[in-house]
């Protein structure tokens, strides 16, 4: 992928600074190189990507309308175990204690969801309803939660548009992300 003397980055700007890109500066830029030169290679259709990398899915459909790219970008639903925890290979670095602990990712998003269906529309209320379940969980530490529009990544003070709750939370040593788009 990056043969000897390689000196060319693909780069997102603007949606790459928050979240994940704040706390794992670099990521996206490897990110959105690899998936140019698999794009450039493969010329596809289309280009499936999970929502539980919710950051990640909105570089990317950034990227592909900034490029030109004729591939359409599908996001596909997050898949979950039956107690709600997002899947990912990173459940398995938790020991039995930590993997419960770690339900609290989707019952803080639950929780805020649900203010939200009963009409709560101010966005720090929202990331304190999230924060505070977390802060519930004695194994939990919180890296950061967010309450976004979905398409720009930007944090809202009042919630008007489709706005992406997401969250950083290490339980234990293992570092798990999760995210709810709310309609």
């Amino acid at each position: 992928m990056y043969p000897p003397g390689f000196q060319t980055w693909v780069t997102v700007e603007t949606l790459t600074a928050p979240l994940e890109g704040a706390v794992r500066p670099g990521h996206f830029r490897g990110v959105t190189t690899v998936v140019s030169k698999l794009f450039n290679a493969i010329q596809p259709e289309k280009a499936y990507f999970g929502q539980k990398d919710a950051q990640q899915a909105a570089v990317i459909r950034q990227m592909a309308r900034d490029l030109s790219y004729p591939t359409e970008i599908v996001i596909c639903p997050t898949i979950r175990e039956p107690d709600g925890l997002a899947m990912s290979s990173r459940n398995s670095y938790l020991n039995p204690e930590e993997r419960q602990a770690a339900t609290i990712l989707f019952r803080a998003l639950t929780t805020a969801e649900f203010a939200y269906k009963n009409g709560e529309r101010d966005a720090e209320k929202l990331r304190r309803i999230m924060r505070e379940a977390i802060e519930t969980e004695p194994l939990a530490r919180l890296q950061y939660v967010s309450c976004a529009d979905y398409d720009t990544l930007v944090e809202l003070e009042t919630v008007t548009s489709k706005p992406l709750l997401s969250m950083a939370v290490f339980i234990g040593k293992t570092r798990l992300i999760d995210n709810f788009v709310l309609v």
